[in-house]
């Protein structure tokens, strides 16, 4: 019964050897549950999902054994490539923004785990076996339900890990074999793509703790020469964010007139500017407010996707300063676009 919390993975360097490899699928993860007519979708956290997916709960009732559990990945495909930004827009409030949203860009759900079926609970099924009975379950199972492919040779994985970002998909998981399946506990592997940047450091936000750098806040210069926020770099040691202090001290603005993004409080400007503080369902009543700096100095960051090529989809890391780099330097022409990949060639092409 829900709520169940998904088995989660640590990151590695390297693809490990000796374990079945599946693709990181870009997309919520979801727990499905059906009982006959009922089904509920229940998000990483527990949280329902089911009234923001309408369209995905009936297809899941008429595709999936009459009843089971399934781990799986919510995503929204478009152009060929899964697209986070329009799974993100289906989190809204309004029942009629849904629907409209349902139809406009519905979505799917991919399976890659079993953890019940029938009467019988499969937590204390080793993988292996789990897959075997998944990939029965769902035979001829038809869009927008899929099987996620797997595999057990590590040189075809290495080969998913390269070919299937351009179908904008995330890395490569990794499963020992004789894995059980552990809520909550980090006991997979996954191998994630990641990038460098230089990026114009125009502020940060205090941590909680007290009068400590809590996060930087990154720029990039457009084509039009306008200093775009792209996300922040926030993994510190409480050491080191005492120490950033102390480093952008001389760059303290007294205010945030003059600075690229002094319009940031304005809720207008952020239509046609991406700023720091921008309102979000997300944020909620979270304190969004900043420190300016001078824009003069530049750090190279360790990022993985970028969103719509505009910012970094999750928090950058932070590798060092580069002094060598004039911050009019620091501009999207850096940025890589991984070669595209059609997502059916991933999943497969639809039945007909």
């Amino acid at each position: 019964m829900p709520p169940v919390k998904p088995m989660l993975a640590k990151p590695v360097a390297k693809i490990p050897p000796g374990m079945q490899y599946e693709a990181k699928w870009d997309g919520f993860r979801a727990i499905v549950f059906r009982d006959g007519d009922e089904v509920e979708i229940g998000s990483r956290t527990g949280k329902p999902l089911t009234r923001y997916f309408p369209e995905l709960a009936t297809a899941l009732r008429e595709r999936l054994p009459p009843r089971c559990v399934m781990d799986g990945e919510i995503v929204i495909a478009r152009d060929g490539r899964l697209d986070f930004d329009a799974l993100t827009e289906r989190i809204h409030p309004a029942a009629s923004r849904v629907a409209t949203l349902a139809e406009r860009t519905p979505a799917s759900f991919v399976a890659f785990d079993l953890l019940a079926l029938g009467e019988e609970s499969l937590t204390a099924t080793r993988m292996t076996e789990r897959r075997e009975q998944l990939v029965t379950a769902l035979s001829g199972v038809t869009p927008p339900v899929h099987v996620a492919p797997a595999t057990t040779d590590t040189a075809v994985a290495r080969r998913w890990f390269e070919q299937f970002e351009g179908a904008g998909l995330d890395g490569v998981i990794a499963k020992p074999l004789d894995l059980l399946y552990r809520q909550d506990e980090r006991v997979m592997f996954k191998v994630k793509h990641e990038r460098t940047a230089d990026c114009v450091v125009a502020g940060y936000r205090l941590h909680k703790s007290g009068p400590i750098v809590g996060s930087l806040l990154l720029g990039l210069y457009d084509d039009g020469g306008a200093l775009q926020h792209v996300g922040v770099a926030a993994a510190f040691s409480m050491k080191r964010r005492a120490e950033l202090i102390e480093e952008l001290e001389p760059l303290l603005m007294a205010s945030a007139e003059g600075h690229p993004w002094a319009a940031w409080a304005d809720e207008a400007a952020h239509e046609t500017a991406r700023l720091p503080g921008a309102p979000s369902r997300w944020s909620g009543k979270k304190d969004l407010s900043w420190v300016p700096v001078r824009p003069e100095w530049v750090c190279e960051v360790a990022y993985d996707h970028m969103e719509n090529g505009q910012r970094f989809r999750h928090t950058a890391r932070f590798r060092t300063w580069r002094p060598d780099r004039d911050p009019r330097s620091c501009t999207y022409a850096q940025l890589e676009e991984p070669v595209r990949y059609s997502l059916t060639d991933v999943l497969g092409p639809p039945p007909g």
